[in-house]
C-alpha cells in the first residue's frame, strides 16, 4: 500500500508519518511539503529508508499529479493553520487551505486515489451554544480559517460523492506537544524569553477550551479509521483495505478533542511553571472575551463517537498543556 502525506514535515503531519511508518510492514509513505512552516528534520529519522520519500513541492503552484501515481490513501494535512492571519490577509486561507485542497482533490481524481484523510478544525462550529459540541451541530463559522476548513469539507464530500471516494474528515480541538511551531504556548515562551517581567495575554485569559496532546490525536484519527466495523455485511459492504474495516458512510466525520477544559490564564501560569521563571511575569491583558477577531472564547468537542469505538484521551487538557510546555521548554 502507498499512503500520501501532505504537509507531512509539519508539527501535527510529522507524527503521523511516525504512525505511518510504524504500522504494516510492505508499505510506502511518501510526504509532499513546501516547508513554509514544515522542518526537515522532523522526518530526518525516515530519510534514506527504502519505504520512504520526500519531496518539496509546493502543492498550491506545482502540477503534483505525478506524485499520486499508485497512491492508495491520501493524508491531507497541507494548510496555513494560523487563524489570526485571516482577519489582514483575506486570501491566505482560501489560496493554502481551499484551493490547495481542490489541487489535492483533482490529483486524486487524475490518478484514481478513493481514500482521504482530512484534518479540519472545531473553528468550523464557531460560537457554539451548545457544549459539548456534537458533529451534527450546524457550522457558523466565525473566522476565515474556520470558513475555509469547512470549504475544504464540502468540496471533499461533492468529490467523494461525484467520484466514487470515500474520505475521513477530523475536527480537531488544539492539538498541542513537541514539534509545534504555533499556538498559546508556544507564543508564551517566547514572549517570556524575551521579556522574562512581563507577559502579554490576548483578551481577558478567560477564553476556556479543550487541548489534546499530538499523540492522543493520532490515536483517535486512527481509531476513526477502524470505524463501522458492522457495515462489512450486506449486499452494497466495502472490502476492508490495509487493516481498516470499511466506513458506512462515504464521508465520516469525527470530533477529536479531551472531554474537559482550560484557560488562557491557567495556561500561562504552567508555561510560567515549567520555564522556572521567578519571580512570575507580570500578566499583562489586552482586554475582550476574544483573544482577537475570529477567536472563539469557549469551545468544548463532543468526542462520543469516537469514545464508543474505544478511543480515549490519556491526558486531559491541563495535563496535555503541562507535557506540551515541557516539550517545547526542553526541545
Amino acid at each position: 500500500m502507498k499512503r500520501l502525506v501532505t504537509g507531512g514535515a509539519g508539527f501535527i503531519g510529522s507524527h503521523v508519518v511516525d504512525r505511518l511508518m510504524e504500522m504494516k510492514k510492505n508499505h510506502e509513505v511518501v510526504v509532499l511539503d513546501n516547508l513554509s512552516s514544515g522542518d526537515e528534520n522532523f522526518i530526518t529519522p525516515h530519510r534514506g529508508k527504502q519505504d520512504f520519500q520526500f519531496h518539496k513541492v509546493d502543492i498550491l503552484h506545482e502540477d503534483i499529479s505525478p506524485f499520486f501515481d499508485g497512491v492508495e490513501e491520501v493524508w491531507h494535512l497541507a494548510a496555513n493553520p494560523e487563524v489570526r492571519i485571516g482577519a489582514e490577509d483575506t486570501r491566505v486561507h482560501l489560496e493554502q487551505n481551499v484551493i490547495a485542497t481542490y489541487n489535492v482533490l483533482e490529483a486524486m481524481r487524475e490518478n484514481d486515489v478513493r481514500r482521504m484523510i482530512f484534518t479540519s478544525t472545531s473553528t468550523v462550529y464557531g460560537d457554539a451554544d451548545k457544549l459539548p459540541t456534537p458533529e451534527e451541530y450546524p457550522t457558523i463559522p466565525v473566522s476565515l480559517y474556520g470558513a475555509s476548513k469547512l470549504a475544504c469539507e464540502a468540496l471533499i464530500a461533492a468529490y467523494c460523492h461525484t467520484f466514487d471516494m470515500r474520505a475521513w474528515i477530523y475536527r480537531f480541538a488544539n492539538v498541542i506537544g513537541r514539534r509545534s511551531s504555533h499556538g498559546v504556548i508556544y507564543d508564551f515562551i517566547n514572549k517570556i524569553r524575551s521579556n522574562p517581567e512581563e507577559l502579554e495575554i490576548l483578551g481577558d485569559g478567560n477564553q476556556t477550551k479543550s487541548y489534546i496532546y499530538v499523540d492522543d490525536c493520532i490515536d483517535a484519527m486512527v481509531a476513526g479509521l477502524k470505524a463501522n466495523a458492522n457495515a462489512r455485511t450486506g449486499a452494497n459492504a466495502e472490502v476492508e483495505v490495509e487493516g481498516y474495516p470499511a466506513a458506512k458512510n462515504r464521508v465520516n466525520i469525527f470530533n477529536i478533542g479531551t472531554d474537559d477544559m482550560t484557560t488562557v490564564k491557567r495556561i500561562a501560569e504552567i508555561v510560567c511553571e515549567e520555564m522556572r521563571v521567578s519571580p512570575k511575569p507580570k500578566f499583562k491583558f489586552t482586554g475582550g472575551k476574544r483573544g482577537w477577531k475570529g477567536d472563539v472564547p469557549i469551545m468544548l468537542l463532543d468526542a462520543s463517537k469516537l469514545n464508543a469505538l474505544g478511543w480515549k484521551q490519556k491526558y486531559n487538557s491541563e495535563e496535555a498543556v503541562r507535557k506540551a510546555a515541557r516539550d517545547l521548554v526542553e526541545a
